[in-house]
């Protein structure tokens, strides 16, 4: 459930929307999230969700879900609906049915026909080359296309041709007419439609002319009515024009949008570029957009990280135009702590070690039950049983135990999680030296209660060979070994390619055992095996036949990058 505490609070936005609704600029607030359908959503997204849809949210007003669909060749249904079910995951709701940038086309192509009416925007053949050239620098002014100065007779003529499909792909734009000589370079003229036969996923075959993302975004901002468009820094530099746009055109609605920026969010041992994204995806070096490893809501919700973990993230974060560069143990504490209250527990072993309990007895030894979570008794107990043969974690014993070792050792006790104290007695050696099994005996004055005369100070996890489901287990890690992967140089000091620094060690597969429950769960089904961290049953693989496990996170931050 969402409450307006789990949001960011005292940041400049909050501010300057408090201050908005008590001047009367606004008597309500409307936000919108507008992602552009050429990928998956990725945490960066899950910020900004929060914040849109968070603010709509604490001050009781609207945001809408936009999606900027200017680029046919990159943009597809299976984004749009991936998108869709990303926002709704994270436990928002957006005004309404979703926006598409491609159905105000009509309204922008008629903007662009007035702007040229009014000598305000003009039709140009330089070529994307010539048209750089001609931008100059930020230390050289640009200098005017030989088109700039077309009649509005000429210009409306061939924008209409442009629209009629009559010239070829790239050999015109539209361009709006304003300051070569500015300081911003996106004042120069700026392309605001060009010519691209492309099929749109949204409006078909009908245009064969695009308009631009700047152009466009702040006109749907406009037809929307909404009050702060919320971006990031990198679209500081496109305020003006933004601004010009809406200054030059009739105003679609009363509510006059203004833009605002924030800092970008930067994930060490991650990327957030949608194209490097997809690039892991379409060479291979990942299984899919939703692979556990991935940055991407999708991803990270098959992990097995929560909505509440990620808006704890998104609040922890914070919103600032300063610098957000944030370790990736931030993200994985705030989904621990999480997930340390919502989880319940079983046991598992993941590196097996046969115990054979020599003093077992049917009539004597008996199971004992134990809760689902210390704290949480309303999510019940189960029995945990127990057998002859057990299995517990290799790690568990020493031959030849290192100072502070409380686990298992030849001669020495420990007691079973939930179960007896046992005591070792005898560890069995396969030709090559290597312990394959421990005979162990058992205390059976000791299920529930502690030793007459003696401390056992050590508990291990353990579970029953014969009742234990088998089960898949993924071990994932951070896809990168290095902080920054796309910015590290080489000694040319060119940048290296990102793919040069994935952590080989991303994934290990295993199969392992755990409490008989685990054969029975739903997809999606988060837990915490004790001393281990916690798990979840895969979304699309797990299957009561086939129990797959991924692990979200360690019990706590162990991770350090290899040397």
């Amino acid at each position: 459930m969402l409450n307006k505490e789990q949001f960011a609070d005292n940041h400049f936005i909050r501010t300057i929307i408090e201050e908005d609704l008590k001047s009367g600029k606004h008597s309500a607030v409307q936000t919108r999230f507008p992602p552009e359908p050429n990928g998956y959503l990725h945490i960066g997204h899950a910020k900004s969700i929060c914040l849109n849809f968070g603010l709509a949210y604490i001050y009781d007003g609207l945001c809408n879900l936009r999606f900027d669909d200017t680029n046919p060749e990159k943009e597809s249904d299976e984004y749009v609906n991936s998108i869709k079910e990303d926002v709704r995951w994270l436990g928002f709701e957006w005004a309404g049915e979703p926006r598409f940038a491609s159905n105000y086309f009509d309204q922008l192509f008629d903007y662009a026909v007035g702007l040229i009416k009014e000598g305000k925007a003009y039709v140009d053949d330089l070529t994307p080359e010539e048209m750089r050239e001609y931008r100059g620098t930020l230390t050289q002014a640009g200098k005017d296309s030989p088109y700039r100065s077309r009649s509005v007779e000429e210009n409306l003529d061939l924008f209409m041709r442009m629209k009629n499909g009559e010239f070829a792909d790239g050999s015109k734009t539209l361009r709006l007419k304003i300051d070569m000589a500015a300081g911003n370079i996106n004042m120069r003229d700026p392309v605001i439609y060009r010519i691209r036969r492309a099929h749109h996923h949204n409006t078909g075959d009908k245009w064969c002319i695009y308009p631009m993302y700047d152009y466009t975004h702040a006109i749907s901002d406009a037809i929307e009515g909404i009050t702060h468009s919320l971006c990031t820094l990198e679209f500081e530099a496109h305020r003006p024009l933004y601004d010009w746009v809406l200054d030059n055109i009739p105003a679609p609605h009363a509510t006059r949008p203004r833009q605002y920026e924030f800092s970008r969010l930067e994930l060490l041992y991650s990327i957030t570029s949608k194209r490097k994204l997809n690039q892991l995806v379409a060479d291979g070096h990942v299984c899919g957009w939703d692979d556990p490893r991935m940055p991407t809501v999708s991803g990270m919700r098959r992990r097995g990280y929560t909505p509440e973990g990620l808006r704890l993230f998104a609040k922890r974060v914070g919103i600032s135009k300063s610098e957000n560069i944030v370790d990736m143990s931030v993200l994985e504490g705030a989904v621990r702590e999480e997930l340390e209250n919502s989880s319940p527990r079983l046991m598992a072993v993941l590196n097996p070690l046969k115990v054979t309990l020599t003093n077992f007895s049917d009539g004597l030894t008996q199971s004992r039950s134990a809760a689902f979570h210390p704290n949480h008794e309303e999510m019940g107990s189960r029995e945990v049983p127990v057998s002859k043969t057990i299995y517990i974690e290799a790690d568990d014993f020493a031959e030849v135990p290192p100072k502070g070792f409380k686990r298992l050792t030849l001669g020495g006790e420990v007691r079973l999680r939930h179960g007896y104290v046992i005591k070792c007695d005898e560890a069995v050696k396969d030709a090559a030296g290597k312990v394959v099994e421990l005979k162990c005996s058992i205390d059976h004055d000791t299920l529930g209660k502690n030793p007459e005369g003696r401390k056992v100070k050590g508990v291990i996890h353990w579970v029953s060979a014969e009742h234990a489901a088998e089960i898949t287990v993924r071990l994932y890690d951070r896809l990168f070994s290095v902080e920054r992967p796309d910015a590290v140089r080489g000694e040319d000091g060119e940048y290296l390619p990102f793919t040069d620094f994935l952590n080989p060690d991303s994934v290990q597969e295993i199969t392992a055992y755990a409490e008989p429950a685990a054969a029975d769960l739903p997809p999606e089904s988060r837990w915490q095996f004790e001393r281990l961290g916690y798990f979840v049953t895969d979304r699309k693989d797990h299957s009561t036949e086939k129990p797959v496990f991924n692990r979200t996170v360690t019990l706590k931050d162990s991770w350090s990058p290899k040397a």
